[in-house]
Formats: structure tokens, sequence, C-alpha cells
């Protein structure tokens, strides 16, 4: 296999004396982690729509103001 990096980045991993194969290994296995999360969040949602169906429109928007909420509060916290 042969991996391509722009000349930028080739450049910084060898100034620095990174171990580029290494770090692709990581970079992958993070990816394909990331990917199989994904796959089972999806089964369980799925698996949750069919237990209890879809949420009410009522039940949407007391979610969304409770996410609004939580994200001001990070928010607020960050600054």
């Amino acid at each position: 296999m042969q991996v391509y990096l722009p000349d930028d980045l080739y450049d910084q991993v060898k100034t620095r004396h990174l171990p580029a194969s290494e770090l692709l290994q990581q970079a992958v296995r993070a990816e394909v982690r990331r990917q199989d999360l994904l796959s089972e969040t999806d089964a369980y949602l799925a698996g949750l729509l069919t237990e209890v169906g879809e949420p009410s429109p009522q039940e949407r928007a007391r979610a969304e103001a409770i996410a609004r909420r939580v994200a001001s509060r990070r928010a607020q916290q960050a600054s």
C-alpha cells in the first residue's frame, strides 16, 4: 500500500522525525473504531424507534430546548 502526503505534511513528518507508519496505523484504527461506534449507535437508535416509536412534536421540542440549554452552558463555561 502506498500513501500520499501533500508536500507540506510530508515536510512536517520528516522535520519532526515522526513515525509515519505508526501514525497511519493509529489513524486507521481510530477511524475504523469511529465507524464501528457510529454503526452501533445507528443500530441502537433503530432499536429504540422500534421499541418506543418516533418522538411526538412536543417531545422533540422539549429535547431541543434541553440541548440548547446544555450548549449555552458549555459556551458560557468555555469563555
